[in-house]
């Protein structure tokens, strides 16, 4: 065994607390651990003054009881409802009530017989209803979003509870104060109106196709263990009948500082804030964890088959046990899913099926879990193919591997691409964190987790086929997902929930306390975009350049100021070309090519903009450059290959049909647009089957003839100049005018898709007046305070008050070019039999805003510590001067929505509402299960129309 790069080494700062950091670290992470047990993981960032949290719990859905599955992320929930100080207002007298409401669950658990338990649950709704009255609904969101944090969430898996905050780096204290209380005790308010909203979220699971998928290959990957028995949302009779007692008993197990981190990195000094942690959360006291028998599963020795149907594609996926995370088998696993598919396209997957087109599509991937983990490969037959030839195709390029059958460079190609992902992951603040909080639950120290790559590295391709031939062998697991009725939904009644009271109007004593408790003010930077952007000019070509100060990675744009509404097929034009080669080099070469010197390649087109990227280390941009132009200048046409590509294009718009996201999609820009927008005009199937490759690849040859710009993020613009200029070439071809899209008024149409789901869908979507600019600051306040996140006055009614939908929100959405509408849009997903009271509920709430001042006061001065703390850094710097171009805009104009909200007062968000959004019609887009629908109620919304697939498609 080598000596390994990076060690351990112990330290003891300058007020005598000791912490582990690595050698040859760049990151600089200092590791202490409290006396009570708590990890502090801390590093520092300084693209802004802000920190990026995380409390990742060393528990989740693998330590629920078995009859009480979903809680470890029902408890996570109820993380986010305060304790006896955050989000009460007479905590004695509300403690009594919530204790009656505990003992009745108790009951209601034990008892089997269902009338008796709806009259327990009666009494459980009375009491809860005057527990209401003393509860303060989603305090600990305002009390956090008072700090200005951003990304307040929270998720549960197989072994982790993560919460999530970005903060203002002045607010620290107040953010440890807060998450110190939270993490004392659980209060356990405003429990059944929460309840029903995870059960809203089980709903949609189960319109979910692809955890359809996962949890029968879970179970059958797993028959004993908790990974496959147990999943994170639990099972519907577990949800119907739970146990406060036994969340609380969960909490006091597994919510101790010795099983969980706390992981800070950002602008931060290390000795303050360590003294600070130990402050709040060091008084809390070490306990010793529950024991638990390990489970072993035993070998797989059969290929085990299941099946299931629901509407979307068919498709079929494998799935082999594996070793647990960072083990050798479980590295040697991931290797050999990235010689299947890998980020360069050029694994045996990507070139063999995907690019040859022999199938929709296939991917490998490997997920490493605590204990055990699992090697998977995705197939999606074409219309002709059955699951069984899909799958025999995907098997066969395992064999390959186990013959060694794979090119000699393609281990330390995805070896250098491991290096450059760990690079581009690390070089964030979030990025950091996330693989700092990944690695404590996983049970890996930092160290190992920085020695991984070099084990990568000493990898032999001998290593990758004994591996292969003694891993992959009819020990799998297959699960065939059919089209058909998934037979599997499980349909309940609304449970009768009486809306419960929500007191927006008070605040707790420690709510008070956070809010009087100043601290001094981060001053806002606003950014000089011609200081920050370096520009030339090169054979008549606008040259711009931003430093990268953070690592070797470079990227370079070439934008073309025109996209689709110029040329229709331009998007299909780039995506052909991913499937054809040159004269000199394969498709298949032109893949490996790229990968081989670790630079991808992307084609994004939008309605008036194309983008040609690269992105890699900076030493080989050149070769990058002198690849994509050798490939679009000389792109050879191909008949064959254009047939098939017209065939799979044709069989993807058929899987996108019977996709309900997609539909939904489809669906919202039809009634948004009417019959005849960008999203349906497209070329059609005749068109296709009609035309020829040389059609598609003359427009590719022109492309570098028209006008564009260039932008480089890197190191040295001196040297990119150095060689650029031989690479541009005159401009000679001008540029089509652009197609004008109608932007129709709203109002009064209902436009309806039947689709066989649990939930029902409903968003309304309404055309404003122009964009003004000087409404953003507005606007910003206004969607915080009124229709999006934890404490809008949108999610309190509809989820906390009336338990009507997982997820309700309104959106004012400005336009990003000038002289084009806003829009306001309202989406609620429910159960069928809630869908109208939701209704109801949000067009009262939009018929006059409500107004409550503290509410938004805390929203206005949580954007203002927004603005003030956040910093537009790389290649963001070049980015945001396209978006404000479109605005006629030249400067940083969050200067002018940081000065406008400073002078906001309620009156101006009233008036803002009454002229801009008050008069808006709606039109109203829905998908679910016509028996479904309430049609009196739905006439009362517009004129029904149930509206075909090829209507909203254009196909």
């Amino acid at each position: 065994m080598t000596d390994r790069k990076y060690k351990e080494t112990v330290h003891t700062d300058k007020n005598h607390y000791e912490y582990i950091t690595i050698t040859h670290d760049e990151n600089n992470v200092r590791i202490y651990t409290l006396k009570n047990g708590l990890k502090v993981f801390l590093a520092q960032n300084f693209d802004a003054p802000r920190i990026q949290t995380f409390i990742p719990v060393r528990t989740g859905s693998n330590n629920d009881p078995s009859d009480n599955t979903g809680l470890a992320h029902y408890l996570e929930h109820m993380m986010f409802k305060g304790t006896s100080q955050i989000g009460t207002q007479n905590w004695e007298k509300e403690k009594v009530l919530l204790d009656r409401i505990s003992a009745l669950y108790e009951e209601h658990k034990a008892e089997q017989d269902p009338e008796k338990k709806k009259e327990i649950y009666k009494k459980i709704d009375e009491v809860s209803q005057e527990a209401s009255q003393y509860a303060i609904a989603n305090e600990y969101d305002k009390a956090i979003s008072s700090l200005g944090a951003t990304g307040t969430n929270a998720h549960t898996w197989f072994d982790e509870t993560v919460y999530k905050n970005n903060i203002p780096n002045n607010e620290l204290e107040k953010w440890l104060k807060i998450e110190k209380e939270r993490f004392s005790e659980i209060v356990l308010r405003l429990f059944h109106t929460e309840l029903e909203s995870v059960y809203e979220e089980f709903n949609r699971a189960q319109d979910n196709d692809t955890r359809l998928v996962s949890y029968e290959l879970m179970d059958a990957l797993f028959p004993t263990h908790p990974n496959g028995q147990q999943t994170t949302l639990g099972r519907p009779e577990h949800l119907k009948n739970p146990s406060m007692k036994a969340i609380h008993k969960y909490f006091d197990e597994y919510y101790v500082p010795n099983n969980y981190a706390m992981v800070l990195v950002g602008d931060l000094d290390f000795e303050e804030t360590i003294q600070l942690v130990d402050q709040y959360f060091g008084t809390l006291p070490y306990k010793e964890l529950p024991q638990k028998t390990p489970i072993i599963e035993q070998p797989i020795t059969e290929i085990i088959t299941r099946t299931v149907k629901s509407p979307t594609t068919p498709r079929t996926q494998l799935a082999w046990r594996t070793e647990s995370y960072g083990t050798r088998d479980a590295m040697l696993a991931d290797v050999v899913a990235n010689i299947l598919s890998n980020r360069g396209e050029a694994g045996l997957l990507d070139l063999h099926i995907n690019q040859t087109q022999k199938m929709l599509w296939a991917q490998a991937f490997s997920v490493g879990l605590r204990q055990y983990g699992y090697f998977s490969i995705v197939a999606v037959p074409k219309e002709n193919q059955t699951l069984e030839e899909a799958k025999n195709m995907v098997l066969e390029e395992i064999e390959l591997i186990k013959k060694g059958d794979f090119p000699d460079w393609m281990l330390p190609a995805i070896i250098n691409d491991f290096k450059i992902q760990r690079m581009k992951g690390l070089e964030t603040a979030e990025g950091l964190a996330t693989t700092l909080y990944d690695s404590y639950i996983k049970g890996i120290t930092w160290e190992q987790e920085l020695n991984e790559m070099d084990e990568y590295t000493a990898f032999t391709k001998e290593d990758i086929v004994n591996f292969a031939k003694d891993f992959f062998k009819e020990n799998y697991v297959v699960v065939n997902k059919e089209k058909g009725v998934n037979d599997m939904l499980i349909r309940v009644e609304n449970p009768g929930i009486t809306p419960v009271k929500i007191n927006r109007d008070t605040q707790s004593e420690f709510l008070k306390e956070i809010l009087m408790d100043k601290t001094e003010d981060i001053k806002p930077e606003f950014i000089d975009y011609q200081k920050e952007i370096a520009t030339d000019q090169l054979n008549g070509k606008k040259l711009s350049f931003v430093k990268n100060n953070y690592n070797d990675i470079a990227q370079l744009h070439f934008i073309f100021p025109f996209g689709s509404d110029n040329d229709r097929d331009l998007g299909i034009s780039t995506q052909l070309l991913q499937y054809l080669g040159t004269d000199t080099l394969s498709p298949e070469d032109l893949k490996k090519e790229f990968f081989k010197i670790g630079i991808s390649n992307d084609f994004k087109t939008t309605n008036n903009q194309l983008i040609i990227s690269l992105s890699g280390l900076e030493e080989n941009i050149e070769k990058g450059i002198a690849l994509l132009q050798h490939w679009m200048h000389d792109v050879k046409p191909d008949q064959e290959i254009y047939n098939q590509f017209v065939g799979t294009v044709l069989e993807n718009r058929e899987a996108i049909k019977k996709d309900k996201n997609r539909i939904m999609t489809a669906l919202t820009n039809y009634t948004k647009l009417g019959a005849h927008s960008r999203f349906t005009d497209i070329i059609s199937q005749e068109e296709l089957e009609g035309s020829n490759s040389e059609v598609f690849t003359d427009r590719i040859k022109k492309l570098f003839k028209y006008p564009y710009q260039v932008f480089f993020y890197g190191k040295s613009f001196e040297n990119f100049k150095g060689y650029i200029g031989q690479y541009i070439e005159t401009e000679s071809l001008q540029i089509s005018e652009a197609k004008q899209y109608p932007e129709p008024a709203t109002g009064g149409n209902v436009n309806f898709i039947n689709y066989d789901m649990v939930q029902m869908e409903m968003s309304k979507i309404g055309k404003g007046n122009l964009v003004n600019p000087l409404h953003f600051g507005k606007i910003n306040v206004f969607n915080e305070y009124f229709g999006r996140g934890l404490s809008s006055i949108v999610f309190q009614e509809i989820r906390e008050s009336k338990s009507l939908a997982y997820s309700a929100y309104v959106s004012y959405a400005a336009n990003s070019e000038l002289n084009h509408p806003d829009y306001v849009t309202t989406y609620i997903g429910t159960q069928p039999d809630k869908l109208m009271i939701a209704v109801d509920t949000m067009n009262e709430l939009m018929n006059e805003l409500p107004e409550v001042p503290i509410q938004f006061e805390n929203a206005r001065n949580a954007a203002l510590k927004q603005i003030a703390s956040t910093r537009i850094t790389r290649n963001n710097i070049f980015f945001n001067t396209l978006r404000l171009k479109k605005l006629n805009i030249y400067h940083d104009f969050r200067k002018d929505i940081y000065n406008q909200i400073q002078d906001l007062k309620f009156e101006d968000i009233r008036h803002f509402y009454q002229t801009e959004v008050k008069s808006i019609d709606f039109n109203t887009a829905i998908i679910g299960k016509k028996e479904n629908l309430n049609m009196e109620a739905v006439n009362k919304m517009g004129t029904f129309k149930e509206v075909s697939l090829k209507d909203i498609f254009g196909h």
